[in-house]
């Protein structure tokens, strides 16, 4: 399980392609200042197990489902990554339960900068639009956000210098693919209430 509150902006080192699959290793001192094989790390939201660690750069494996379902069959060489290590359970839990399960990608509609933030559009796919609310959670290439609008074509956050300065969300730009994981608690709410 992980937060949403990202640890460090990574780099992708090396992606191999390996039939329906990848290896990919990324570049990150914070995360894998104690990381070893097994361990989860999300990168841009996405769980991904630990194969090997060398120096500061972790590899990992990523299946075709993974990468049909997520943005990271996008990701090259020099590309930045939002990371963060599994949450200990003797920590704070600073954003939301996000467990690094991609539901999907959403497009980046528009970007309008404020004073000292930015307001910022998304795409929303139709099946995952009924799990979205107004002032609810949603991570977004892994990062815990507040939605601050939600319509029929999308939904909306706000960015904080912090989220624009230390995560990739500064970088991106109109047109770009995001990760994005709803809420897993209004998941289980539908699932409850469906049900027959």
């Amino acid at each position: 399980m992980f937060t949403g509150i990202i640890e460090e902006k990574g780099e992708v080192v090396a992606v191999e392609p390996a039939g329906d699959s990848a290896r990919l290793s990324v570049r990150g001192p914070v995360v894998t200042s104690d990381a070893r094989h097994g361990d989860s790390i999300a990168v841009n939201g996405v769980c991904l197990t630990v194969v090997d660690v060398a120096g500061d750069v972790f590899t990992a494996d990523v299946m075709k489902e993974t990468l049909d379902r997520s943005s990271l069959g996008a990701l090259a060489e020099g590309s930045a990554v939002n990371l963060e290590r599994a949450v200990r359970a003797d920590q704070r839990l600073g954003g939301h339960i996000v467990q690094g399960h991609v539901d999907g990608t959403a497009v980046l509609r528009s970007r309008e900068p404020g004073e000292r933030w930015d307001n910022l559009r998304f795409s929303l796919p139709e099946p995952l639009s009924r799990y979205v609310a107004e002032k609810g959670s949603i991570a977004i290439d892994g990062i815990s956000l507040t939605v601050t609008t939600v319509d029929d074509d999308g939904f909306g956050v706000s960015l904080i210098p912090t989220t624009l300065k230390l995560t990739t969300m500064g970088e991106r730009r109109v047109g770009d693919v995001v990760n994005i994981e709803v809420d897993v608690i209004a998941k289980y709410v539908e699932r409850l209430v469906v049900r027959p």
